[in-house]
């Protein structure tokens, strides 16, 4: 099956999530977003392909084998996609992840994503 471009634009954002290493994931961070593309949740900031691919490493030193899934399907219309999201251990069955979430993503002409507006749906007792 095709994937439009909000389904390819968040097969990105997730290779960029799940990179195994620095290298990798500077490498998916600047295919899946714009040079001054940005992220946004309730708990971090980050904007530039730097600062996001350190936010996205702080996250995975934080969460050790844990992956990020999609939840369901994208939904977009215009230059915006929608979708949900667990992170939890590698197949740990849907639904059972400690951490959920919903993200918005504003795309650029190219493709790549120039904003997310990330929301935490479930995240564990502190």
């Amino acid at each position: 099956m095709a994937q439009n471009r909000y389904e390819t634009a968040v097969a990105r954002y997730f290779e960029a999530w799940n990179a195994g290493n620095a290298e990798a994931r500077a490498k998916a961070v600047a295919a899946a977003w714009t040079e001054d593309g940005g992220y946004t949740d309730p708990l971090a900031e980050a904007t530039g392909h730097e600062a996001v691919s350190a936010l996205i490493g702080a996250v995975g030193e934080r969460f050790p084998g844990f992956v990020f899934t999609l939840t369901g399907s994208v939904d977009g219309h215009h230059d915006i996609a929608r979708f949900s999201w667990e992170l939890g251990p590698e197949g740990a069955p849907a639904g059972t992840a400690p951490i959920a979430g919903s993200d918005v993503i504003t795309l650029a002409e190219d493709g790549r994503i120039r904003s997310v507006s990330g929301f935490l749906d479930r995240v564990p007792e502190a």
